[in-house]
């Protein structure tokens, strides 16, 4: 089906110029704890290679990255900066992989790729590999401006689905006991309450009624092209990577990231949950593909070098880990663990992205056998076995 270029009704749904249920969303602004894509742990890039060095696509314009694969990038606002949008040759067009925030930057990033880079390409398909806002903001709007489908996993999209869809006015009680759990003071929680809940949704358009679903081991014909989905988890619940094997091509989302470590955080919708540990089975899982395949991250610069990130991703949190046991040996609290994680100092817009890291390393090691958990007042403490 042919792109067209007019405006429609999900045009004017974004800019909020439409009475149409679309609309209802206020503008909004994003920050580190929306899109929730970067960890906070550092991490090194050593030994990768980047056949494009430091390049990247300006606004509008592409970068051919492999036979069936080119390049976008799309603006962010905070310390990310950008999305990658990863563009496959689809049968009679092209295949968009991620869609940015629901923000003029996006969208006004995207209507310069529809009068340039893609101008004369017909749209046939959406695909988010997980539900992270930067990843689905656009996805409604695109699907309904190309009527094309939208395809995720069913774990990415119920999840998008229940976030999205909860209006609530204040956080949900289970997140401030968390907050309490974790060490935080009367100030933090009641400046997090401030805020609000439900802020995703202003960042993130109205998604379809429907999806079609991805799941493991399945092949996504585009064109002569097949892609394999490859599921990791850790991250999000059931993030989808796409493996194009005739160009030894990795579609990695946030699963792989070159520079920074994906955010690994327990959820207080899910507090028996055990992240980091289905994290690390991912990352396993994913030695077993080829050594040189392209990696192509949602955010960065293509790379080879995928065992080796992996490996790096593996030892540092496994060496953190090991710290954070020999501090244990007398009780501490998540953020009191946080100098134990993080190089930098963490300030009030990082608190909520630290404490989900933090006890999701404590989890982890609570499954593992190697610290307990004891509960004073609502606070959880930590402690070696």
């Amino acid at each position: 089906m042919p792109r067209q270029n007019k405006t429609n009704d999900a045009d004017t749904a974004l800019s909020g110029q439409s009475a149409s249920p679309d609309a209802a969303h206020p503008a909004a602004t994003a920050d580190a704890s929306l899109t929730a894509d970067d960890g906070l742990i550092a991490s090194s890039a050593a030994g990768l290679t980047y056949p494009w060095g430091d390049a990247a696509p300006a606004i509008g314009e592409t970068i051919r990255i492999a036979d069936s694969v080119s390049w976008a990038r799309l603006p962010l606002p905070g310390a990310l900066g950008h999305i990658n949008s990863w563009l496959l040759d689809d049968d009679g067009g092209t295949a968009i992989v991620d869609t940015g925030l629901r923000l003029p930057p996006c969208s006004d990033a995207w209507e310069a790729l529809f009068a340039g880079a893609l101008a004369d390409t017909a749209i046939t398909r959406i695909i988010c590999t997980h539900m992270h806002p930067d990843h689905i903001g656009l996805a409604g709007w695109l699907v309904k401006r190309f009527g094309v489908p939208l395809h995720m996993t069913r774990g990415e999209w119920l999840t998008a689905r229940l976030m999205v869809s909860d209006v609530r006015d204040e956080p949900p009680a289970e997140v401030t006991a968390m907050q309490r759990a974790a060490g935080w003071d009367d100030a933090a929680i009641e400046a997090a309450r401030a805020q609000g809940w439900g802020r995703l949704r202003r960042v993130v358009h109205h998604l379809p009624y429907g999806y079609s679903r991805m799941v493991e081991g399945q092949l996504l014909s585009l064109g002569p092209h097949d892609w394999r989905v490859v599921i990791g988890s850790g991250h999000s619940p059931e993030h989808a990577c796409l493996l194009g094997e005739r160009d030894g091509v990795l579609i990695a989302g946030d699963q792989i990231l070159p520079r920074i470590s994906s955010n690994v955080s327990l959820s207080s919708g899910e507090p028996d949950a055990n992240p980091l540990g289905e994290w690390l089975a991912s990352i396993a899982k994913l030695m077993q593909l080829p050594a040189d395949l392209l990696v192509c991250p949602a955010h960065g610069e293509p790379f080879r070098g995928l065992h080796v990130r992996l490996r790096a991703l593996h030892d540092e949190h496994h060496e953190r880990l090991d710290a954070m046991v020999a501090a244990l040996d007398e009780p501490r609290r998540a953020v009191d663990c946080f100098p134990l994680l993080f190089k930098r100092v963490i300030g009030d817009e990082h608190r909520g992205l630290a404490t989900g890291e933090a006890l999701a390393h404590l989890r982890y090691l609570e499954v593992d056998g190697r610290v307990t958990r004891d509960v004073r007042d609502g606070v959880w403490w930590w402690h070696a076995v």
